[in-house]
């Protein structure tokens, strides 16, 4: 088991050189592989309700989608405690439990997956609990912010954000291929329509093996878990984790205030859906519930009593710096729309092109299947690949030339990228051979995907400088707790807007809230009286 450290500045070029950067890296290298486990269980519902309808499992599409948005407010929601484990549990203890957790959704849903006559309840359930992917973002972060210096921030919270982020990616490739194997045993089922893989279609009543899609995390997962308890580090310096004990304390910690973020979810998620998916019924808006979620959680999370509690006050002090609110919603715009849309991206892509949208007795009707469409498992694995891929060097380039001045930059890409893309969504929505407008549709969206992952790797840099090395761990947090929302709301919005037949309307809303941001960053970090010029 690697030592725990007592003292850390990474900022103290000689420890830098003689010892700091061999352990910064060692722990950066378990971190990123755990973070891609995490993004991949949170996500994967969009791949595998995708194979849901090829398959023929008696849902309603509207009842699919609430499984990817389910796991979407779960995971944003516990990132929320999540920002504060570091300080309160160590690093190595918190990665090590939360990326234990994840064999919990994946072997589960990996069963449950088995049995098409599985209520939907059981899924909703596996849903809720592949939201610890979502929420291990942030510890993740945090921990990785506090061992490297400021000048390299940029590139290695690009690093393990972009590749963790790349699980998405790896996700998307790897569960459309696993699935046709039986690797792991159990009953095959035999596809309803076509289906896809990164290498091409596989046609209607091919076997496939949809249960795979579960299991393989848990193979992957197991050595990762291992390293991450013999490889890491918990840093006991003062601005970092001075209070830790052993493990166990931490560890029910940690499972403490991961329960608090899971009761609030859930209370978010039954004021909100409707009584034939488990809801109240009282379909209270998503606009109201995110706030009450929110506050509910971080209010909760204040009340612990002792030491935790104790913590958090100190910590919560990131509420009081503006710099904490203008990074969030800043940061919400990429990060936010990067989850968002790897999130929705492949069922969009289902249902817009893969089905020809006509008259019918003076209806128009969205539900002939399009034999010319394309495959939402060949291509909904492209635009997380870019935007995870390029992360990085959006992160080196604002070492450069600083965060703000390329944030800026990517900021008016995404709004001419999102109208464009709405555009060609309306075309194909009201068309009958809707490949038509497929091509022009992807390359935009690539180049939103692109811009979002540039984003993110400067927005990265911008907190780096713009608060000290004690609170840059928490703002990383919190800010990425709240943008992860992003993975609940566009799969919302853009499920309401396909359902009312405008799904361009979801991405105009986008393309206004990108406007915001520009005139925000501008504000703060660009104009000649900025807080901060360019950070």
């Amino acid at each position: 088991m690697a030592k725990d450290l007592k003292i850390w500045d990474p900022e103290d070029n000689a420890q830098w050189e003689s010892e700091g950067k061999i352990i910064a890296n060692r722990n950066l290298w378990i971190s990123i592989p755990a973070l891609l486990c995490g993004f991949s269980i949170w996500l994967y519902w969009g791949i595998i309700t995708v194979q849901m309808i090829n398959l023929g499992f008696p849902f309603e599409k509207s009842q699919l989608f609430t499984l990817a948005a389910i796991a979407g407010l779960t995971g944003a929601t516990l990132r929320i405690p999540s920002t504060f484990f570091i300080r309160i549990a160590g690093g190595r203890n918190t990665i090590f439990l939360t990326t234990a957790l994840l064999i919990l959704p994946a072997l589960g849903t990996g069963i449950l997956l088995q049995n098409p006559d599985t209520p939907l309840w059981k899924f909703q359930i596996m849903a809720l609990l592949s939201g610890l992917g979502g929420g291990n973002f942030a510890s993740s972060m945090s921990n990785i912010s506090f061992f490297f210096p400021k000048k390299i921030q940029g590139y290695s919270l690009g690093m393990n954000a972009g590749l963790g982020n790349f699980g998405v990616t790896t996700m998307q490739i790897l569960i459309p291929l696993v699935m046709t194997v039986g690797m792991f045993g159990g009953t095959s089922m035999t596809l309803k329509a076509t289906s896809g893989t990164l290498i091409g279609k596989i046609p209607a009543g091919t076997e496939t093996y949809l249960h795979n899609a579960g299991l393989i995390w848990v193979a992957i997962l197991v050595p990762i878990v291992i390293a991450a308890w013999f490889g890491m580090n918990n840093i006991k310096a003062d601005h970092v984790s001075p209070n830790i004990r052993g493990p166990i304390p931490a560890f029910g910690k940690i499972i403490g205030m991961l329960l608090i973020g899971f009761i609030t979810a859930t209370f978010g998620l039954w004021l909100m859906l409707p009584e034939n998916v488990g809801g109240s019924g009282m379909m209270v808006s998503k606009w109201i519930v995110l706030p009450i979620v929110i506050v509910l959680t971080v209010l909760a999370l204040r009340m612990i009593p002792g030491s935790i509690g104790e913590s958090l006050k100190h910590q919560y002090k990131i509420f009081n710096n503006k710099h904490t609110w203008a990074m969030t919603i800043i940061y919400t715009m990429t990060f936010g729309s990067f989850i968002g849309f790897a999130a929705a991206f492949g069922l969009a892509i289902k249902v817009i092109f893969g089905f020809q949208h006509v008259m019918v007795d003076g209806v128009m009707s969205h539900d002939l299947a399009n034999p010319d469409g394309p495959s939402a498992l060949m291509f909904a694995w492209t635009g997380p690949f870019i935007g995870a891929l390029i992360r990085p060097i959006g992160g080196m380039i604002a070492d450069r030339i600083g965060g703000a001045k390329v944030t800026q930059i990517i900021s008016i890409v995404m709004v001419a990228s999102a109208l464009g893309v709405a555009y060609y969504m309306k075309q194909a929505y009201s068309s009958a051979t809707p490949q038509d407008y497929f091509v022009p549709f992807l390359i935009l969206f690539l180049i939103l995907f692109a811009a979002t992952g540039i984003g993110n790797g400067s927005t990265f840099k911008t907190i780096a400088v713009v608060f000290n090395k004690e609170q840059a761990g928490p703002v990383l947090g919190w800010t990425s707790a709240v943008a992860a929302y992003g993975a609940f709301i566009i799969p919302k919005v853009l499920g309401e807007q396909i359902k009312a037949t405008t799904p361009e309307y979801a991405l105009y809303g986008f393309a206004v809230f990108y406007t915001i941001c520009i005139v925000l960053n501008w504000w703060f970090y660009m104009r000649k009286n900025a807080y901060v010029q360019n950070p």
